[in-house]
């Protein structure tokens, strides 16, 4: 699928249809900031994950009483988008329920994700509108993949800094399902060093208390990443791969041993007739 470009004197951004995925930003000096989806390690570069965040008990969600096939991260990150929009700095892709929608997940919407540059700054904006006649439960969620280590930083020590110097509590999955034990924050005064050991057990989530941005950078080099009505935080990486995702939610995976009702899924939307919901993020560059 052809990607679209966006971008100016500083940041070059593309992305793909399939997902209305980023694929690239790079920097001016030619540097890649975004992980390439090496299929060896995992293939997404920075999935929108909806109708739902993780995974569903045994992979199917109920809906009013019928239960309905449904994979991890939902199916928005499969489904082709449609390029509605596009200037030099700025994109708009669209995806509209259907009949292959229905099948698994019953309502009437839309998903349109908006990506804009300027400075050095991307901005990443979904806004899921209820075109149903009922109440429509949701989840949504953002899973950017970073390079990891950044451009020229190979050896440094990487870190991840909360802006608001919290340090929430961490839970963690059972086959993608949310263990709800908690355990210590591994943030101290805000800030974790990243070690690969950290992921051995799989993503660190933190329900609450992450704040809405952090700093991630080795020495002076790094980004800024902020995010909007996005309550819920995770990051996560794979043995060997060299990226670190930072992805903000709006819910989380279903517990272990939990409902598989669509409704009672962690930290969900439940979203009015005729309504919209907006969430975003923003990358800026040093």
């Amino acid at each position: 699928m052809a990607v679209t470009t966006i971008g100016n004197e500083h940041l070059s951004v593309t992305i793909s249809p399939l997902g209305a995925e980023l694929q690239t930003i790079t920097g001016s000096d030619g540097a890649e900031w975004l992980w390439d989806g090496d299929p060896a390690f995992w293939n997404g570069r920075a999935p929108v994950l909806f109708p739902i965040v993780g995974k569903a008990p045994h992979d199917h969600v109920s809906i009013d009483g019928q239960r309905y096939p449904m994979g991890q991260h939902g199916f928005a990150r499969r489904s082709e988008f449609t390029l509605v929009q596009s200037s030099a700095t700025e994109c708009r892709f669209e995806l509209a329920s259907g009949q292959a929608s229905h099948s698994i997940y019953p309502y009437e919407f839309l998903l349109a994700l908006s990506y804009a540059v300027e400075g050095k700054s991307l901005s990443v904006t979904a806004e899921v509108g209820n075109r149903d006649q009922r109440p429509m439960p949701f989840q949504l969620g953002f899973h950017p993949a970073f390079v990891w280590p950044l451009p020229g930083c190979a050896g440094e020590v990487h870190s991840v800094t909360l802006e608001n110097d919290g340090e929430p509590v961490l839970i963690r999955l059972e086959g993608g399902l949310v263990r709800p034990q908690t355990h210590a924050s591994p943030f101290e005064d805000g800030a974790l060093v990243l070690e690969p050991a950290l992921f051995d057990a799989d993503a660190m989530l933190f329900p609450e208390g992450a704040g809405a941005g952090l700093r991630y950078a080795a020495g002076e080099k790094g980004l800024r990443f902020t995010w909007e009505n996005l309550p819920n935080f995770a990051i996560w990486s794979k043995p060997g791969a060299s990226f670190v995702c930072l992805e903000p939610w709006r819910g989380t995976a279903a517990e272990v041993g939990g409902s598989d009702a669509l409704e009672d899924r962690p930290y969900g939307e439940v979203l009015g007739p005729g309504a919209t919901a907006r969430y975003g993020y923003k990358v800026t560059l040093d």
